[in-house]
């Protein structure tokens, strides 16, 4: 049974209203019962109490989805996300255009879905500046979407997914599969009209035009199995390796410059002899076959001295244990 929401939808707004005309008086009912107040519009997530992780999930997917809009923008935009607020599927189907760029993707391990939720003036700039135009909104007055524009829709949601896949990643593996797309609200199959969903909004900060958003919405259902996850505030308790980071790495530890030096012998001589050195004395020095390679004044090796191309060169003969 689906949980009854705590923001009023437009009819509930529309009869409270015309009950409000129809009475004087506010602190008293008709039958002489007491009123209390009380404080609508309270659209939160405490039914399934705070939703840390979800919060954390959703910045980490902004500063990855910047990369999404590149292609079509030429510049990576900055994206930020609006509080995850809970409400039922008709109220947010009745605040929304009937025309809409509607994408349902299957979550296979949560053996649920997610709705991508895109309105058609950011989809016709997206197209637009693809194909070389400038970043503007395009006035129309269509009702569905041209074959580039899906071609569009396809691209930016299918790279949306993979984004949100790694956003996810850190609480636990997700599989996102595309199962159909839709161009009418009345007509998503995605959750019947009273039950719960999580809408999460985002907010695609464009330059010299007004702000694009988006919206990705959760069935409640789907996300109440990984409810006391999502509460957590450690977003994971398995380390894995990220080869990249570690490849990245390894890369710029191997650029680091060294400073070597080789030392032929280190003749003793008394200070009373040193301070009495002068422009033709000899310092008696006892040169071997062998001379040792410094690494930042550190015996790494020890090497043999020869020529090579008419050039003094080093070879390499043992590897001193440090």
């Amino acid at each position: 049974m689906a949980m009854t929401p705590r923001k009023l939808s437009a009819n509930e707004v529309a009869a409270l209203v015309g009950g409000l005309m129809d009475n004087t008086s506010f602190g008293q009912s008709a039958d002489g019962v007491e009123v209390r107040p009380y404080t609508f519009g309270s659209n939160d997530l405490s039914q399934m109490g705070d939703y840390h992780a979800l919060r954390m999930i959703n910045e980490r997917f902004c500063r990855i989805a910047r990369s999404v809009f590149l292609p079509m923008l030429r510049i990576q935009p900055r994206i930020s996300a609006f509080p995850a607020e809970m409400r039922s599927f008709d109220d947010y189907r009745n605040s929304q255009d009937n025309f809409v760029s509607l994408t349902n993707t299957r979550i296979e391990e949560l053996r649920g879905s997610h709705l991508i939720v895109i309105p058609p003036p950011f989809i016709s700039l997206l197209t637009d500046a693809y194909y070389g135009g400038s970043i503007r909104y395009v006035k129309n007055g269509r009702n569905e979407f041209t074959a580039t524009e899906q071609r569009v829709i396809e691209i930016v949601t299918d790279r949306l997914n993979n984004a949100l896949q790694l956003a996810w990643r850190d609480l636990m593996q997700l599989t996102f599969a595309v199962q159909t797309r839709e161009e009418n609200m009345q007509f998503a199959a995605f959750v019947d009209g009273d039950d719960m969903i999580v809408n999460c909004s985002f907010m695609v900060q464009l330059p010299d035009a007004e702000p694009a958003s988006f919206d990705i919405l959760y069935p409640l259902q789907t996300l109440k199995p990984i409810a006391s996850q999502l509460r957590s505030r450690t977003q994971s308790d398995s380390l894995e390796d990220d080869a990249s980071w570690r490849e990245r790495l390894e890369r710029a530890v191997m650029t680091i410059p060294l400073a070597v030096r080789t030392r032929l012998c280190e003749p003793e001589i008394p200070l009373k002899r040193l301070a009495s050195l002068k422009e033709g004395d000899v310092v008696p020095a006892k040169v071997t076959d062998k001379v040792e390679i410094l690494i930042d004044g550190k015996v790494y090796f020890e090497a043999v001295p020869g020529e090579l191309g008419g050039k003094s060169a080093l070879s390499i003969s043992k590897r001193v244990k440090g």
